[in-house]
């Protein structure tokens, strides 16, 4: 053992390629398509140009595939049928950021057990994103680890950087190289100007160091991505989806010479961490649409089969299914509610 390297590190583990877990679940021509065309779709809305409203809905974090497969049949039901007013995409969060300790979401711990398979925990996320485009329900999920997002970025048609990374170089060079839109939220201190300065940052060309699709290191030099947004999602000092939040964003991003788009989370602080009062800030942002805010370009919620939360267990039998192990969600019920109510009330903007 030597005296000075990988000290601290008590085992590794080979992966699988990013190109041998794409050979193993590819995307057909159709998948393709379909996700180009979101992609293109989320475009045209943060440039202002597509006036549907733009919903990221579903699971705090996927931890149940049965219960994923569920949600995303029954949601691409839904968005089907209001896709003229609304461009619905599935939350499809597959690692979780802790600002301690906790279960790290479904690519580091795919068991629930503390085992980190990962090599198994890309495979079963890679599969789920196919499985989910094929039925033609766009995907969105968090970026979180640089190397991770080599084996799915392909299938996923928006992408977000959290408040605890939003201003992390690395996590603004990785959003300067993703092939989709990308939304930043504010940050943990509710510094607006941090997600739009992350806008910044990603729409110029980076260089950093990852992984090839063979899996081999190399240096990652990208073109910069101008499809950056901004997310507001409250902070440590309060919420943050109020009119004027939303305008200082505006007016923020017009400064700073980007295009102004703003998307509204209605969960983490902005509603309090309660699954409860996700509605009524979805009402909120509902109004300032009325009101002509058309740079508000939608809204963010967490929903699952059944409303709030549980406890992960040891005994795996023992848990809910539909419920979330992360933050508390919104139920089907008021899930489909608050989907109809968007959908009527753009009917008359």
């Amino acid at each position: 053992m030597s005296l000075v390297d990988d000290v601290r590190v008590r085992e590794m583990g080979a992966m699988p390629t990013p190109r041998q877990l794409k050979e193993r679940f590819p995307l057909s021509p159709g998948m393709t398509t379909a996700v180009y065309e979101s992609r293109q779709a989320i475009r045209r809305i943060i440039a202002g140009e597509d006036k549907r409203l733009l919903v990221v809905i579903g699971p705090c974090s996927i931890h149940d595939i049965a219960a994923a497969h569920e949600y995303a049949a029954r949601l691409a039901h839904v968005a089907s049928r209001m896709r003229d007013r609304l461009v619905i995409v599935l939350r499809v969060y597959l690692e979780k950021p802790r600002t301690t300790v906790g279960w790290r979401g479904l690519i580091n711990d795919p068991h629930l057990d503390g085992s980190f398979d990962m090599g198994a925990g890309l495979e079963i996320a890679r599969k789920l994103l196919a499985d989910i485009t094929q039925i033609g329900l766009p995907t969105a999920t968090e970026m979180l680890d640089p190397i991770s997002a080599q084996y799915t970025s392909d299938i996923v048609a928006l992408a977000a950087i959290g408040a605890r990374t939003t201003e992390s170089q690395m996590h603004r060079a990785l959003a300067s190289g993703l092939s989709m839109p990308v939304g930043f939220k504010n940050g943990t201190d509710g510094s607006i100007d941090v997600a739009v300065h992350a806008c910044i940052s990603a729409a110029a060309e980076h260089s950093f160091l990852g992984i090839t699709q063979d899996g081999v290191g190399a240096v990652v030099k990208t073109r910069g991505n101008p499809d950056g947004f901004v997310i507001l999602r409250g902070s440590r000092q309060g919420p943050n989806f109020d009119e004027a939040s939303v305008k200082k964003s505006i007016d923020l991003m017009k400064a700073a010479h980007i295009a102004p788009a703003v998307m509204v989370d209605c969960s983490h602080a902005n509603s309090g961490s309660d699954f409860r009062r996700q509605r009524a800030v979805w009402q909120s942002a509902l109004q300032m649409r009325r009101n002509g805010i058309a740079p508000l370009i939608g809204m963010m919620v967490e929903s699952n089969l059944v409303e709030g939360k549980q406890n992960i267990s040891t005994d795996h039998n023992a848990l809910q299914y539909g419920v979330s192990v992360t933050d508390a969600c919104v139920g089907w019920d008021e899930t489909v509610a608050m989907l109809e109510e968007a959908y009527h009330d753009l009917s008359h903007s």
